[in-house]
C-alpha cells in the first residue's frame, strides 16, 4: 500500500502531536514538562525529523540517521530516538510494493531484510543521539563498524530493550496489545488523546520500562506497574476521563520527583498512534 512521503509525514507527526496531548504521568505532555525537555523541543523534533524519515531515496537506517541528526540540530538533546527507531519500518513498510499484504505482513518484510549498512547507520545514529546506557554491547557497540544486520543487532540488545525487541516479534507488543488498548478507548471516548493515556498506562502496567531500568534497575518496577494498574483500572470504569486529571497530576508529580521517566513507553505508545493512523489508512484504501 504505497503512500507519499508527505501523507507519511502527516500521520507521523500527528502520532507524535497526539502522545503530547495525552497526559502521560512521569513523562512529557502539554500538561507537564519534565527532564529538562518540553512539548516544544518535542514538537520540533517531530517537526524536522518527518521528511528525512519518509525520504523514499534513503534506506531504512538512512531513514534513522538523518532524521536523528535533524533532531539533534534542532533541539541539541535527544528527544526521539526510540520513536525512530520504531516508527522508520511502519513507515519503510508503506513505501514498498507489498502486493496486497497487510501492514504487519509488509513491516515482517522490511524486518526480515535489514542489513548490515542499515547496523552500521544506525550505530551512528545512536552514538550521535547519545541516549543514556544503550548501545554499549561487548558483542556490538555503537561506535565501531557493524558487522551484524540491524534485526541481528537488535536480537542482541533485545534481553534489555523493549524498543529493540519489537524487531525480533514483528511489533508483537504494538500489534497484539497497544492496538487493542487504543481502539477499546476509541470504542470508549472517541478520543485518541485519552486513547493514547491508556495505551501508556496498560503499556506500563504489564511491561518494565527499559529506559527506567537502565537508569535504575528493577528498584522502581513493581511500584510503577502498581500505580499504573490502578490508573488503567480506574480509566476502564469511567466515561468521563477528564475527571481522572487530578490523579494523573498526582502519579505524575510523585514519578518525576524521583527523576522517573517512562521514556520507553512513551515511545511504544508513539508507535501505537502511528500504526493505528497508517492501519486505518490502509484498510480504507482497500475498502475502495
Amino acid at each position: 500500500m504505497l503512500m507519499s512521503p508527505e501523507q507519511l509525514a502527516a500521520y507521523y507527526q500527528e502520532a507524535c502531536e497526539i502522545e503530547l496531548q495525552a497526559f502521560k504521568p512521569g513523562n512529557v505532555s502539554v500538561y507537564a514538562d519534565g527532564h529538562d525537555m518540553t512539548v516544544a523541543d518535542f514538537r520540533l523534533s517531530a517537526q524536522v525529523s518527518a521528511m528525512p524519515l519518509c525520504n523514499p531515496e534513503y534506506s531504512l537506517g538512512e531513514k534513522i540517521y538523518y532524521a536523528v541528526k535533524a533532531t539533534r540540530e534542532a533541539v541539541g538533546c535527544n528527544t526521539n530516538l526510540g520513536i525512530l527507531l520504531l516508527s522508520a519500518p511502519l513507515l519503510q513498510a508503506c513505501q514498498i510494493e507489498n502486493a496486497g499484504l497487510g501492514l504487519r505482513d509488509a513491516l515482517h518484510q522490511i524486518l526480515v531484510n535489514t542489513t548490515v549498512s542499515d547496523a552500521d547507520w544506525v550505530f551512528r545514529a545512536i552514538a550521535l543521539a547519545s541516549p543514556g546506557g544503550l548501545g554499549d554491547s561487548p558483542q556490538e557497540d555503537v561506535h565501531s563498524q557493524a558487522s551484524v544486520t540491524l534485526t541481528e543487532a537488535m536480537q542482541i540488545a533485545s534481553s534489555k530493550d523493549r524498543i529493540a525487541l519489537q524487531y525480533l516479534t514483528d511489533y508483537k507488543d504494538i500489534f497484539d496489545f497497544g492496538l487493542l488498548s487504543y481502539y477499546n478507548g476509541m470504542n470508549m471516548w472517541a478520543s485518541k488523546n485519552w486513547s493514547a493515556v491508556a495505551v501508556y498506562a496498560d503499556f506500563l502496567s504489564r511491561f518494565p520500562d527499559s529506559h527506567i531500568e537502565r537508569k535504575y534497575g528493577n528498584q522502581f518496577s513493581g511500584n510503577v506497574a502498581e500505580n499504573m494498574a490502578m490508573l488503567s483500572k480506574a480509566l476502564a470504569g469511567i466515561s468521563s476521563p477528564q475527571s481522572l486529571i487530578p490523579l494523573l497530576h498526582s502519579l505524575d508529580q510523585e514519578l518525576k520527583a524521583k527523576k522517573i521517566n517512562p521514556g520507553t513507553t512513551a515511545d511504544m505508545t508513539v508507535a501505537t498512534l502511528l500504526t493505528a493512523l497508517l492501519q486505518d489508512n490502509w484498510h480504507q484504501k482497500l475498502s475502495y
